[in-house]
């Protein structure tokens, strides 16, 4: 059986600003197995930057887990942990 890489449940990425609440991402939940590529695709401002952002903890997610082999991304890590784990993920962009 593959091992889980990534686990995604539940993300939420929400902006709470003086017009409201800007909820970006809202509810997702996926997996990535080890030897599996993923392609995020949508329409423009649909919140594929911000899930990926939040995933590799650019930014702080509203709730949800993200674990990435097994451990809590956004748990409580030290600097040298931070740093040690942002060497592992990373965002790709395509122009």
């Amino acid at each position: 059986m593959t091992d889980k890489l990534l686990e995604i449940k539940g993300l939420k990425q929400h902006f709470f600003t003086s017009k409201g609440t800007i909820k970006a991402v809202d509810g997702l939940t996926f997996d990535i197995f080890r030897g599996e590529t993923l392609g995020l695709v949508g329409e423009s401002g649909c919140g594929k930057s911000t899930t990926g952002r939040t995933i590799i903890r650019l930014y702080n997610a509203t709730s949800g887990e993200v674990l990435f082999n097994g451990e809590n991304v956004h748990g409580r890590k030290s600097r040298s942990e931070l740093k040690k784990f942002n060497r592992k993920m990373q965002m790709i962009f395509q122009d």
